[in-house]
């Protein structure tokens, strides 16, 4: 996989949280007033809740002043001194890669290569336990680089991709990979995160992840459907004024929120856009 600048991960880093029936409990205001809960794997570190955070998925820049935690992509270098979030496109290939995935690419009935059509991405081919493992493979070796760099955490993207599958893909096929994923990262000390796929919150723990990351949950006014398994260790990334009002005005004072500009360009860009609570 390259870095690709314009690429926007699908979700806001939500940290770990035993699942439960009374996971967190909600103020009248829709915020976490809970600790964090237990991770499914306590011995990776995880990002620490409501630290200042930076989304430099888009490019590596010089982290602004008061950042704790930065997001990068695998084929940059982690952030001296601070807790560095690894990401990887572990469900799709990116733009004009196809062909570096041969068979394991989705593809229809009549043999039509599936896509994703905002991204102009393929899918990846979930359905069976060999394609699974070998899809494993290629992404843990992305992992096992973000281990050798320095990071903490990796963050797979484009969990959610069975819903743009055609009804190919089944969210268990998802849950199936990520749990692989999730055995590689933790077998590398890093922890790993759930990006967006709020309706599978429920189950982080059984597949393994220890927080999550969600994009836009303040412009989408769901961010409760992450805390309410991952508690107050979430990281919002907003890329809207919108967005940003409303997690800020609900989820400020608890979760880790962060307004990027939709292309995540670096510092020194014109379209370069970052703003926190």
């Amino acid at each position: 996989m390259h870095s690709l600048p314009g690429r926007i991960s699908r979700g806001t880093v939500v940290a770990a949280l035993l699942i439960g029936s009374s996971a967190c409990a909600l103020g009248a205001s829709g915020t976490a007033e809970s600790a964090p809960l237990p991770s499914p794997h306590s011995q990776v570190p995880l990002p620490a809740p409501h630290a200042g955070f930076d989304y430099q998925i888009g490019g590596p820049y010089q982290p602004p002043a008061g950042v704790e935690v930065v997001s990068r992509d695998h084929s940059a270098p982690a952030a001296a001194g601070l807790y560095n979030i690894c990401y990887v496109n572990a469900f799709q290939a990116q733009p004009g890669a196809e062909k570096d995935w041969g068979d394991l690419v989705l593809r229809d009935s009549d043999g039509n290569v599936v896509m994703d059509r905002h991204w102009n991405e393929a899918l990846l081919d979930l359905r069976t336990a060999d394609k699974r493992g070998r899809i494993a493979d290629k992404v843990g070796t992305w992992i096992d680089e973000c281990a050798g760099k320095g990071y903490q955490a990796v963050e797979p993207d484009n969990y959610d991709s069975f819903t743009r599958s055609q009804g190919l893909l089944s969210a268990r096929n998802a849950q199936d990979l990520v749990k692989l994923l999730s055995q590689r990262a933790h077998g590398k000390g890093l922890a790993i995160g759930q990006k967006n796929t709020s309706e599978l919150a429920s189950s982080r723990a059984d597949n393994g992840l220890d927080f999550a990351v969600a994009e836009e949950c303040g412009e989408q006014d769901n961010c409760a459907e992450y805390t309410q398994y991952f508690g107050n260790q979430v990281i919002v990334i907003e890329y809207s004024e919108d967005g940003l009002s409303n997690a800020c005005a609900k989820w400020g004072t608890t979760l880790s929120v962060v307004r990027r500009d939709r292309d995540v360009t670096p510092e020194g860009n014109p379209a370069h856009v970052r703003e926190t609570c």
